[in-house]
């Protein structure tokens, strides 16, 4: 499957619907990026929310920023508080 990448800020209700997600691909990750199916219906997706498109490496380099922030987050939390949070991990967009 051939994916499209953007970032566009979830503004809640609406921001996409049932309808659409049976359309397209369609996942969030950290940093509000979104990999969308690469068809006609994920591109007026990312029109309607106004998206911002990003090569997978920009999108990629976005999310790992974002992890590496919680991550460093993670490590200033007590014994006890991490305990219970399991620490984010990096991983690889589709």
């Amino acid at each position: 499957m051939a994916y499209k990448y953007c970032t566009a800020t979830n503004w809640g209700k609406n921001f996409f619907t049932h309808e659409e997600r049976k359309n397209f691909y369609l996942r969030g990750h950290p940093g509000e990026v979104w990999v969308v199916g690469d068809n006609h219906h994920g591109d007026e997706w990312i029109s309607k929310v106004d998206g911002a498109i990003k090569t997978k490496d920009e999108a990629q380099a976005i999310v790992d920023a974002q992890i590496e922030a919680s991550q460093t987050a993670w490590d200033a939390l007590s014994a006890e508080e991490q305990e219970f949070n399991p620490r984010p991990v990096k991983y690889n967009l589709p």
